[in-house]
């Protein structure tokens, strides 16, 4: 009997908005997550795709919700890299609770 043991690792990240569009000289990822601070975020290529992560912490404990929309705890965006991009030129900025991650095209010469 050949038995294969079958790992699922099922995660409570959730995804913020994000917008990804391109410019005449990249990509731009825009990520809508208020309450942040630069050092909470982790951004990362792997292969052919982007991932920023991070947790978002509730800063007041709460008894008991009347309505919750607002996430808190990790988060999670991966995406998908349609076109080869120069890694060393990555460029990420948090302004106003946007997160901002620039990503240049590469340009062989």
């Amino acid at each position: 009997m050949n038995e294969r043991w079958i790992v699922c690792r099922h995660t409570c990240a959730w995804q913020p908005p994000t917008d990804v569009y391109e410019d005449d000289d990249g990509i731009v990822v825009r990520i809508e997550v208020a309450g942040m601070r630069d050092e909470d975020f982790s951004i990362s290529i792997v292969g052919p795709k982007l991932i920023v992560a991070g947790t978002r912490v509730d800063p007041a404990p709460k008894r008991m919700y009347h309505q919750m929309e607002i996430r808190f705890g990790e988060f999670r965006v991966e995406i998908d890299l349609l076109r080869q991009v120069a890694v060393e030129n990555v460029e990420a900025r948090y302004d106003e609770g946007f997160l901002s991650v620039y990503l240049p095209r590469y340009n062989a010469q």
